[in-house]
């Protein structure tokens, strides 16, 4: 009776020290971390580190429907839409190569004016030889720009190889407002604004001349002059003589 209660002493005394060092135990363990990285969740228990990974936000793309929808809303609020700066057209004709519709070519042209009158189509570009039999040499050119457009007929009073360029007193003024400064004079050559030949036009201002800037040929960029490729107009020059009628519409 004595050995039974001893060791049912002793069990009941093990049993009481497991279950106070187990509640020890469990009290005292480290505290669980989670890793920042789902990935990698054991890294941090083991001591280690994982940097914070950060998750971009995926925003859906729009749909084509969607963005002209947005767009018509815009313009129906009054939103202007910004034009992409390449679609703004250049004041000013630029460099590029000669169009070949204003090359020197013979013509169907009815007109009742003599062979060897010249007529010049200022709004089409194009300057008229009458050959006669209903045909004319056409020639591009170039012609006043806004607010220098004329018309009228004159004849043929100087021809010059070469001419010295003299600006008139207007229109150096009115190159000067706008910061360009002309020469008084300036001697013929291949860097003169009047190129090759001029034939000067009863007592105006006005000449067809050449030019050392053909890519203006077929534009109204002149004050007032018809102006020609020097090729075009060295041939000119050889086919008509002083006194030729002139003929602007």
């Amino acid at each position: 009776m004595l050995k039974k209660s001893i060791l049912l002493a002793t069990s009941l005394l093990m049993a009481l020290t497991s279950a106070a060092e187990a509640q020890d135990r469990y009290q005292n363990r480290p505290p669980v971390i989670i890793s920042p990285d789902l990935t990698a969740p054991w890294v941090m228990q083991l001591g280690g580190s994982v940097d914070p990974v950060v998750y971009r936000q995926q925003v859906p793309r729009a749909t084509r429907k969607q963005l002209v929808r947005q767009r018509i809303l815009r313009q129906r609020s009054g939103v202007t839409l910004v034009q992409p700066a390449s679609v703004v057209r250049a004041e000013r004709p630029a460099k590029k190569p000669f169009d070949p519709q204003y090359l020197p070519q013979t013509v169907a042209y009815e007109t009742r004016e003599k062979p060897g009158t010249i007529v010049i189509d200022t709004n089409n570009r194009f300057l008229y030889l009458v050959t006669g039999n209903g045909e004319a040499r056409r020639y591009g050119v170039g012609v006043g720009k806004p607010g220098f457009e004329w018309a009228g007929a004159h004849k043929i009073t100087r021809k010059a190889e070469w001419p010295t360029w003299t600006p008139p007193s207007e229109m150096r003024a009115r190159e000067a407002a706008k910061g360009h400064f002309l020469p008084v004079s300036m001697t013929g050559g291949p860097e003169n604004p009047l190129g090759a030949r001029a034939m000067y036009l009863g007592s105006t201002l006005y000449r067809i001349h050449g030019t050392n800037a053909p890519w203006t040929i077929g534009y109204a960029v002149s004050s007032g002059c018809i102006r020609m490729r020097n090729e075009d107009v060295v041939d000119l020059y050889e086919r008509v003589k002083v006194g030729t009628k002139v003929i602007v519409i």
